[in-house]
């Protein structure tokens, strides 16, 4: 049996990187609402961290692929020792990066982290043949496709709210109108991405047909109870809040609801970027064997939430600031198109097979939105910085646990 050492440095390891991954990943769907002030700092992290803890503990799945997406093969790693080392470098490896990336306040993608240190890793400790090169490539196309198609939905998305309604004669009565629509529309993706190829750990993968018939009622539902909520006062009765107009509040907590069901579908989704490696540790020293596929405990479940939720409120704010703030000057209206832009692509990318990353997606989305007022209002600084981070990230990650796992080779081995 493999020494129990290494399941309490992977125990720290995957802790360390749930905590960096709350730190960076999650402050990415709170920003935009920070940033347009439909909710304060507080609120956001709050918010955040209730969604993301429970999208980790309720949906973040009973079995989990100990090596994301195949980029090294199991059977090059046979044996249980050297696996649970390349697997705790890894994590290693993966979070100080992305400790590094937050403090920068830069948003960077966990997965693309995670993924180029168990690639480093598995070259460090197999050669260059454990590593599919193909999958590598074909994750590093998203490093174009997310922020670009992310871009262009926002940008079209601002655009028509701008031409319809914010800048329209009358933009009070027009929102008035038009804020069920928009409920409509956002109940129907967010449904249909839960629905369809989405969140299987609920057994809630249904045909596309039946997805979206289903997402279809809720969007009539959702509809029909918004215009009862919103047309039931008349407009000239509708008091104006303090810190935007009826306009902008109506996008608000469009806004929040959006941004609330991408962190409940982060949490799901990348909570197995540090418990994966983690269960794979866990599961070669129990069985004293490698597997490509593992059972998760609730316990480990609730490590990576906890650990998601504690960086969230330690060092989330750093990157908040960079989405929320620094990038460009975000309204409610504004903050919606880049949220309902980053979940529509995430959904469609994702049914298509297509690589995405929600981070470059929602990054982009919020470029796009400033590029819909004039490349002006981007700040050009912050955008090239964080272009250069997208770049360097997986070949960090990647060189970094290469050394971390030789490191730990010749002591531990």
């Amino acid at each position: 049996m493999p020494p129990l050492f290494f399941v309490a440095i992977g125990l720290v390891f995957g802790l360390y990187l749930a905590m960096n991954i709350g730190a960076n990943d999650v402050a990415n769907a709170m920003g935009t609402s920070v940033g347009s002030r439909a909710l304060t700092m507080r609120q956001a992290i709050l918010a955040a961290a209730v969604f993301e803890f429970l999208g980790a503990v309720l949906v973040g799945g009973s079995v989990t692929k100990t090596v994301k997406k195949g980029v090294i093969d199991v059977e090059t790693l046979s044996d249980p020792t050297m696996f649970m080392i390349v697997m705790c470098a890894a994590l290693l490896a993966a979070a100080l990066w992305l400790q590094l990336a937050t403090w920068r306040g830069w948003p960077v993608s966990t997965t693309h982290a995670i993924i180029g240190a168990l690639a480093g890793g598995g070259v460090a400790a197999s050669g260059l043949a454990g590593v599919s090169w193909g999958k590598l490539a074909q994750i590093g196309t998203s490093w174009v496709l997310s922020p670009l198609i992310g871009a262009a939905i926002g940008f079209t998305m601002f655009r028509i709210l701008s031409s319809r309604i914010i800048n329209a004669r009358y933009p009070r009565v027009m929102a008035r109108r038009a804020t069920p629509f928009l409920v409509a529309l956002v109940v129907f993706v967010l449904v249909l991405s839960m629905l369809y190829k989405g969140l299987k750990n609920l057994h809630l993968d249904f045909s596309l047909i039946r997805a979206l018939e289903l997402a279809a009622l809720g969007a009539a539902v959702g509809g029909l109870l918004a215009a009862f909520l919103v047309w039931r006062r008349p407009l000239g009765r509708v008091r104006l809040n303090d810190r935007f107009g009826y306009v902008e509040n109506q996008f608000g907590w469009l806004q929040v609801m959006t941004a609330c069901y991408v962190a409940f579908a982060h949490g799901s989704n990348d909570v197995a970027n540090a418990i994966g490696p983690l269960s794979g540790v866990l599961s070669a020293w129990r069985s004293g064997a490698v597997r490509g596929e593992v059972e998760v405990q609730e316990w480990v479940l609730a490590i990576g939430g906890a650990g998601i939720v504690i960086g969230l409120m330690l060092w989330g704010y750093r990157v908040m600031e960079t989405i929320g703030r620094r990038l460009t000057e975000l309204t409610p209206s504004r903050g919606f198109s880049a949220e309902f832009a980053a979940a529509t692509t995430v959904l469609v990318c994702s049914k298509m097979g297509l690589p995405i990353s929600t981070t470059h997606t929602l990054v982009g989305s919020v470029i796009g939105v400033g590029l819909a007022r004039g490349i002006a209002a981007l700040d050009m600084r912050v955008v090239r910085d964080i272009f250069a981070a997208w770049v360097v990230t997986l070949p960090v990650a990647f060189l970094l646990s290469a050394v971390l796992t030789r490191v730990m080779l010749l002591f531990f081995l």
